[in-house]
C-alpha cells in the first residue's frame, strides 16, 4: 500500500490514542476553490512515498496496547479509495472492529457512492468538509477534537 507515513501512536486526530495513516493523493479541491494555498499538508504532496504490506499494518496495530481507532488522513484518503477499502477490509478481517476516522476534505453529498461502500464494515467515521481559510474553529464532540473550520463535521456511518 502506498502511503506518505505512519504514526503507530497518534494524540491529536482523534478523541483517543490511534495510528494515524498518512494518505498519499489529493486534489487539493480546498486550495482550489478557494484560491490560496492553504493546505497545512502541502508539503506532503512533495513528500516521497513508501510502500508498507497491508498486513504489516494490521500486525502493528493489533500489537500496540495503547492505540484504540485508526485515523485514515494525510493528503486525502478518498483519493485512493481502493487502498482505503482494502486496508478496512483487512482490518475487520483480522477481527478488529475498533473505530476507523476517516478524514476528508469532501462534502457528503460529493462521495455518496463512497459513504455507501464504506458503511457496511462497521464503526467507521467520517470528517467532512474542506478547509476553508479565515472561519473559526470549533470544537466537534463527536471526534473530541478542534476542526480547523466551522462547516467541517463528523459522523458515524450507519450500516446499510
Amino acid at each position: 500500500m502506498e502511503i506518505k507515513g505512519l504514526l503507530d501512536e497518534d494524540f491529536v486526530n482523534y478523541k483517543y490514542p490511534s495510528m494515524f495513516i498518512v494518505f498519499p493523493h489529493c486534489t487539493f479541491k480546498c486550495e482550489k476553490e478557494c484560491g490560496v494555498r492553504c493546505c497545512q499538508n502541502s508539503d506532503l504532496a512533495i513528500a516521497k512515498s513508501i510502500d508498507v504490506d497491508i498486513e504489516t499494518i494490521v500486525q502493528r496495530y493489533k500489537s500496540n496496547s495503547i492505540t484504540h481507532a485508526i485515523v485514515c488522513g494525510g493528503l486525502e484518503p478518498m483519493d485512493s479509495f481502493d487502498e482505503l477499502v482494502s486496508l478496512i477490509e483487512h482490518i475487520r478481517h483480522a477481527e478488529i472492529y475498533d473505530k476507523i476516522v476517516i478524514y476528508t476534505g469532501y462534502e457528503k453529498p460529493e462521495i455518496v457512492n463512497k459513504i455507501s461502500v464504506l458503511s457496511k464494515y462497521g464503526n467507521i467515521i467520517v470528517k467532512y468538509g474542506r478547509y476553508v481559510p479565515g472561519q473559526e474553529k470549533h470544537y466537534d464532540e463527536f471526534l473530541g477534537v478542534y476542526l480547523a473550520s466551522d462547516n467541517q463535521y463528523a459522523e458515524e456511518l450507519k450500516e446499510e
